[in-house]
């Protein structure tokens, strides 16, 4: 395997997906603002565990991806006054532009899990 999975890695992914479990409850049983605003929390505390406190701070820092940081902290913030659908949309635009670099990485990571992996080269062979 081309990632070494330490057991803090392990959480950190578990809160990744209890994240995206819970913004998906909270998209599903109409835009939930407590269901969101708990899957943001989840999400962020997984992604800082799993790259690491100071690669999360210097990637929502960087001058070049201050339009993603912008994006996303302001869908949080409608989030939190009542504008669900608008600030999910915005939280996904900002992380679309923050982890765009990412996505060929997290596609050579998902190839090695067994359903998942089978599932992406199924669908876009590499």
């Amino acid at each position: 395997m081309a990632y070494e999975l330490t057991e803090i890695k392990k959480i950190g992914i578990g809160l990744i997906g209890f994240g995206i479990f819970f913004t998906f409850l909270g998209v599903v049983l109409f835009f939930d603002r407590g269901l969101l605003a708990l899957g943001n929390i989840f999400w962020l505390a997984g992604v800082a565990i799993l790259i690491g406190w100071r690669s999360m701070w210097n990637l929502f820092t960087n001058r070049t991806n201050y339009k993603g940081s912008a994006s996303f902290v302001l869908g949080l913030f409608l989030i939190f006054v009542r504008w669900p659908i608008v600030g999910i949309l915005f939280e996904i635009y900002g992380c679309v532009v923050l982890f765009g670099g990412f996505w060929s990485s997290v596609k050579v990571f998902l190839y090695h899990i067994p359903v998942v992996g089978w599932v992406i080269r199924f669908i876009s062979p590499p």
